[in-house]
């Protein structure tokens, strides 16, 4: 297949650029025989009991940083993944390429040292902490910006602190939100319970790169960025019993998605703990995932692959069709759609 049929018009006012006042409130797409509109609070009508929601648990860190370089030149870094208590993988964006061995000075004062650099990446340092950010971490929280993505225009603001984050996300490590699971809130997921639809939790570290579009025109040719991934055997055990019952198996994201179909690449779900860089296009036959909650992904995409091979490409358009004749929101702030697998 080639990149162009993965290519849409998107009118640019329906990119959103802020959440709605309240998580439940955003649009859902609900995509059965027919297409129904309906508001987020609504998908328990769309699921039944027995069924199980798997979500991802990752937690959004305050990866975009601002410095100098010692010459005074101004710095941006876009933390990629963390290495260990003390170094990062980063882009670093700067009028020129800072030197191996030179070190950022932070708005804080904290120094980041320029260890390597790799496949446009680099690796740095902030060894050692001074005493008030005794951990990356608490650097992260003193003096880092929430990482929106590239296409909302604006600046970061106090509200993306909480709202960029889901209600249940545990987990440090993302540079993005699994954005399908910004629409529950506690009281959602209670409602849900109580009419037994249970939910449980995988962690992928979503990386800067589910940002970047394909760029070969042979699909088959793209060669998918790298994420940590985890999956417990209590989650295993979960989905394995929730299948023997006869419930089906709801992804809240592409990143649940993800890391299900990864750690069942060989026919059987195993717990796991590892690195996927899986590629899910049309003619991938899905071993977990029943039913996927997700938001509108960019056109020429790897996720808008990703969805035409669960639904096929022909009604994946057709969706997007409506959703932009309907205005609905687009994007990480945007609208969701509940699909269910082509069979």
């Amino acid at each position: 297949m080639l990149l162009s049929d993965f290519d849409f018009d998107l009118p640019k006012a329906l990119i959103a650029q802020n959440p709605t006042e309240n998580r439940t409130d955003s649009r859902l797409l609900v995509a059965q025989s027919n297409i129904i509109d309906a508001k987020f609070h609504q998908i328990k009508d769309f699921i039944n009991p027995g069924d199980l929601l798997v979500m991802n648990n990752t937690r959004v860190i305050p990866a975009r940083l601002f410095g100098h370089k010692a010459s005074g030149g101004k710095v941006e870094i876009m933390i990629e993944r963390l290495l260990n208590g003390h170094q990062v993988l980063a882009m670093v964006k700067a009028s020129r390429a800072p030197k191996i061995d030179s070190f950022i000075t932070l708005e804080n004062g904290e120094k980041a040292q320029i260890i390597s650099k790799e496949n446009g990446f680099y690796t740095l340092d902030f060894s050692p902490l001074k005493e008030v950010t005794d951990s990356l971490l608490d650097l992260l929280d003193d003096v880092g910006h929430i990482p929106l993505p590239p296409y909302i225009e604006r600046d970061d603001e106090q509200d993306d602190l909480e709202r960029y984050q889901t209600v249940f996300a545990k987990e440090d490590g993302a540079v993005a939100a699994p954005t399908a699971g910004l629409h529950f809130d506690n009281e959602l997921l209670s409602s849900l319970k109580e009419k037994g639809i249970n939910h449980c939790f995988v962690t992928l570290h979503v990386g800067a790169g589910t940002f970047q579009p394909v760029k070969t025109d042979k699909i088959t040719d793209h060669k998918m960025h790298s994420e940590y991934f985890e999956i417990d055997q209590t989650t295993v055990d979960q989905i394995n019993q929730t299948k023997t019952n006869g419930g089906r198996i709801i992804a809240v994201g592409t990143t649940a998605v993800r890391s299900m179909e990864s750690a069942a690449k060989s026919g059987v779900l195993k717990a796991a703990k590892e690195e996927t860089d899986i590629f899910i296009y049309p003619g991938y036959e899905f071993k977990v995932v029943d039913k996927l909650i997700t938001n509108f992904h960019l056109p020429k995409s790897s996720l808008l692959m990703l969805v035409s091979a669960f639904i096929g490409r022909e009604r994946m358009m057709e969706i997007y069709q409506h959703a932009i004749d309907k205005k609905y929101r687009f994007f990480s702030y945007g609208d969701a759609m509940l699909l269910e697998r082509l069979v």
